[in-house]
């Protein structure tokens, strides 16, 4: 029994060498790594993307308010992400104000308050399709320059023109 293994194995052997060979004379390397790179391309292609959070498009108390997500609760500004950026980055074309302003806000999903800096995106024109939040939870009067959202924080860059703002979360107030 074991000589009909070893001669099946043999056989097997010497006929996965042949193939192995054969298919190495018909293609290159060149031509195994465009096939591999075009079948990683299509499974990249094919595969869904990863998931990621929503919640900052989710209604909150029943609206379809933008406005109403809960890192913008001092925001004043247009929304960057309606303007090619998204909610923590500038569009492309535009630079993040040096200077910000912080708000306090407290986030539904977890009953805890965090630290949000809103920075506005200069250098570009606003994009009128955007979104306008003007929430001024927190706001105090303008010799509070940190506290303050009605500036033009952008007065501080090189381009300064205001094209949006975002919304970046800092971390847990305490």
């Amino acid at each position: 029994m074991t000589r009909i293994i070893d001669a099946f194995l043999k056989r097997l052997d010497g006929l996965t060498e042949a193939n192995i060979r054969g298919a190495a004379r018909r293609n290159g390397r060149r031509s195994f790594l465009a096939r591999g790179g075009s079948a990683l391309l299509g499974a990249a292609v094919a595969a869904p993307v990863l998931p990621f959070d929503r919640r900052a498009h989710a209604a909150e108390g029943g609206t379809d308010d933008p406005c109403t997500y809960w890192r913008h609760c001092a925001i004043d500004g247009f929304l960057c992400d309606q303007s090619g950026g998204s909610l923590t980055t500038c569009p492309p074309g535009s630079t993040v104000s040096a200077v910000s302003w912080v708000g306090t806000c407290s986030n539904p999903g977890d009953g805890k308050e965090y630290l949000v800096s809103y920075n506005d995106c200069c250098g570009k024109p606003f994009v009128p399709t955007a979104t306008f939040c003007n929430n001024n939870k927190g706001e105090r009067p303008g010799y509070r320059m940190g506290l303050y959202n009605d500036v033009n924080w952008c007065t501080a860059n090189a381009d300064k023109g205001y094209h949006c703002t975002v919304s970046v979360v800092v971390g847990l107030a305490e």
